[in-house]
């Protein structure tokens, strides 16, 4: 698996577009997200249609059609050098083909930050971009509103990348060992749902796999694992981490499906590495080249992030 292109770190006085691709937002909690980001020295910028509501589907933030637009006037935008999403929730896969990639390839490299259901945008951006991306805190989500942890190392990433080439994630070998790889992944339901679209990528081979997700039971867990095993998707894999799972199993009762379907990868395997859907998630960048410590629970990064 090839190294991503990684965009420029933003500088004080940034402009940030914030759009919302997938589930709708509230007002109350965007609008302190984008006094965060003032306090930074950014400028935000609202997509149109970001408090919009679907009129039939409410868990959509808008019609498929005005969240794509939005989207796409955010990164065509030369004067927004960063696109950050306001949350997840669903909607992004049914977006995802009205943007026009040719046009957002021609607008060059920008800063792309977002998780959970943004996992499918993480993909295309790999895959039809060439692009590396930063999973982490949504603008409009709880953490990033609330969570210095979360906050201070979002920050950091995008101001000082330097500073945090090793994110010690305070996680813990469920499979002992090092690996090199790629940096990849997301939530785990929306990797398989991946499967077969125009989007993914073939195989994690020779990738460092990030996996969590939210609110499913342990069986469907399974499910999504199983589907990535059995369809060969997860040959070749150098190593995993493994993020949260809030609002599933406990974690004592989830380990050993984690366990049994990964273990036999023959790979290290990080467990509670702190990012995803928990509170004070790390940013953990997409796409670039990097070696997991499963044992000390660190990832280093050859290179900073953001250049």
């Amino acid at each position: 698996m090839k190294e991503l292109v990684r965009p420029h770190r933003l500088a004080p006085g940034a402009r940030v577009a914030v759009v919302a691709p997938s589930g709708p937002v509230p007002e109350e909690r965007l609008q302190a997200g984008l006094d965060v980001l003032r306090g930074w020295d950014l400028d935000p910028v609202v997509g149109a249609h970001v408090l919009d509501r679907h009129p039939e589907f409410g868990y959509l933030a808008g019609t498929d059609a005005d969240r794509a637009a939005d989207f796409q006037r955010a990164w065509c935008d030369p004067a927004v050098d960063a696109v950050l999403c306001a949350r997840g929730g669903y909607g992004v896969q049914r977006m995802a083909d009205l943007l026009d990639w040719d046009a957002l390839r021609a607008a060059g490299p920008k800063v792309f930050v977002g998780f959970s259901d943004i996992t499918a945008l993480h993909e295309a951006f790999a895959t039809r971009l060439g692009l590396a991306t930063l999973h982490g805190p949504m603008a409009a989500g709880i953490d990033f509103v609330k969570n210095t942890r979360a906050q201070e190392h979002l920050r950091a990433t995008l101001f000082a990348p330097e500073t945090v080439r090793t994110v010690a994630t305070g996680g813990t070998a469920l499979v002992p060992g090092r690996a090199r790889g790629v940096t990849l992944g997301g939530c785990l339901c929306l990797l398989a749902a991946e499967r077969g679209t125009p989007h993914a990528r073939p195989s994690a081979r020779g990738g460092l796999l990030c996996l969590e997700d939210v609110g499913e039971e342990t069986y469907r867990l399974d499910r999504y694992l199983t589907q990535l095993l059995r369809s060969g998707w997860l040959d070749g894999v150098s190593g995993v981490l493994l993020g949260s799972w809030e609002e599933c199993a406990d974690y004592a009762g989830l380990r050993p499906l984690l366990a049994e379907r990964l273990g036999g990868l023959g790979v290290p395997v990080a467990e509670n590495v702190g990012f995803g859907h928990c509170e004070g998630a790390l940013t953990i960048p997409f796409g670039l080249a990097a070696e997991l410590d499963a044992d000390t629970g660190t990832l280093t990064l050859d290179e900073p992030a953001l250049r």
